[in-house]
């Protein structure tokens, strides 16, 4: 499966009042592993960016004068994301700011959900933990990730740190088969593959049978004999 990660800055909060996206990150999952692929580009808007704007991402209009426009890299961008999985938090924020440089560009190129499927981190979180601040560093501090180069917002930054935010959040769904090399946990394991399957057995020690034994021997003795599994 690909997945890829994205976040975007914008000059304002409302797209709706013509504010564009001026910085767009991704980070590339692979069978839910970093590949070591981003794809990071800053953006001339043709318009200010808002003080309050500015305050968060620290980029001002003299930075992104000599920078691409949307219309430049649109062609490299959907080819980057195509037919992924796109994870963005608060992903309605992203999605239609995007949404609104494709149509800017061609209406005819469609939304951002037409080249990708979207995943939004923040309704899954919202689900894990109801009631709770769920934004990126409440996130972060909640789940061990390590945000303490975040000093401003960044897009790919972000990126990175969503990516860390969302493999710890969902951790343990992930498809079974996604990892299946054997691994060996001492002289005594062995690890035989199941016929047909793609699953592996990972059998246990001598040691660890011979403790299960005991436990199973006390068990039963503590029961007077009355273990379920003496029951016929």
């Amino acid at each position: 499966m690909r997945q890829i990660v994205l976040d975007t800055e914008t000059t304002g909060l409302e797209v709706k009042k013509g504010h564009r996206v001026i910085e767009i990150g991704c980070v590339e999952l692979l069978e839910r592993r970093p590949s070591g692929r981003t794809w990071h580009r800053y953006l001339n808007p043709d318009r200010a960016v808002d003080e309050g704007a500015r305050a968060v991402h620290g980029i001002d209009d003299a930075f992104l004068l000599d920078k691409p426009r949307f219309a430049d890299i649109v062609v490299e961008f959907i080819a980057f994301v195509g037919e992924a999985e796109i994870i963005a938090h608060n992903a309605s924020f992203d999605v239609g700011f995007l949404d609104a440089e494709l149509a800017l560009v061609d209406p005819s190129l469609g939304g951002l959900a037409d080249h990708a499927r979207i995943l939004d981190t923040l309704a899954l979180a919202r689900e894990k933990f109801p009631g709770q601040q769920n934004n990126l560093n409440a996130l972060c501090r909640r789940l061990g990730v390590d945000n303490r180069h975040r000093e401003l917002h960044g897009a790919l930054v972000d990126a990175h740190l969503l990516a860390d935010v969302y493999l710890a959040m969902t951790a343990g769904q992930g498809d079974l088969g996604l990892a299946l090399e054997a691994e060996s946990g001492g002289a005594n394991t062995t690890v035989q593959p199941v016929s047909g399957a793609g699953l592996r057995i990972l059998r246990a020690s001598a040691a660890e049978a011979e403790l299960h034994s005991r436990k199973m021997a006390s068990i039963d003795a503590a029961s007077a004999g009355r273990a379920i599994w003496n029951r016929t």
